[in-house]
């Protein structure tokens, strides 16, 4: 495939492939978020211990960094092999690193559209912090996330060419060319005679089947 078919096939191919990349992604970023709320909730309400003491009740910063490390290490492994399986880095070391490093921003993210919001504006309500700090910042950080993922994370297709193969799967294929035009019919009309070619007159005209019909036909 050359010129127009190609480009329209590709770029069909690359749709599709970040249509699925999202959703996955989305679906891992929910179960992560799960993983941080409950495991929080785990650590420091009494609702889950009777009258018993949570864990770490009074260290709601402590568990805070266990809840959302947890959720991390879960958010990698969902992403590594899942979302972006058919993507990888060299370093699988390199690769946690950048990728902890991408989520630190991304939560900087959020805690800069709550500071704007509460400090600079001086929207100081409950209903306004939620705005501005787990929607608006939360969403400018997913969006961040899912491009930073793709672009600094997991930067390495797994396939030879370079190439998604889901992008490979989905891409249009245009039917190839027929052999017969590849593969003209030669004609003989000559004979050889004592050692010498001569024209064959007389003689009905001889036409040579391609070779790539011979085999079919065997």
């Amino acid at each position: 495939m050359s010129g127009l078919p190609a480009a329209v096939s590709r770029l069909r191919g690359t749709i599709d492939v970040v249509y699925r990349e999202m959703l996955k992604f989305g679906t891992v970023g929910a179960v992560a978020f799960v993983v941080d709320v409950g495991l929080f909730n785990l650590l420091t309400s009494d609702l889950w211990f009777g009258a018993g003491a949570p864990p770490l009740d009074g260290h709601e910063k402590m568990a805070k960094i266990v809840s959302a490390g947890t959720a991390t290490v879960v958010a990698w492994l969902g992403n590594r092999y899942w979302s972006f399986r058919h993507r990888r880095q060299a370093s699988r070391g390199k690769e946690f690193l950048t990728f902890v490093v991408m989520n630190v921003i991304a939560t900087g993210i959020a805690v800069l559209c709550l500071a704007v919001s509460h400090d600079l504006l001086g929207f100081t309500s409950k209903l306004a912090d939620n705005l501005s700090g787990n929607v608006i910042g939360v969403a400018l950080g997913t969006l961040f996330r899912f491009w930073a993922y793709r672009t600094f994370v997991f930067t390495d297709f797994l396939n030879a060419d370079g190439r998604d193969r889901a992008a490979a799967d989905a891409a249009l294929e245009l039917p190839a060319a027929a052999e017969d035009d590849a593969e003209p019919p030669v004609t003989l009309e000559s004979r050889r005679i004592d050692g010498r070619l001569t024209p064959a007159q007389g003689l009905p005209r001889v036409v040579a089947v391609p070779e790539s019909k011979r085999r079919a036909a065997g």
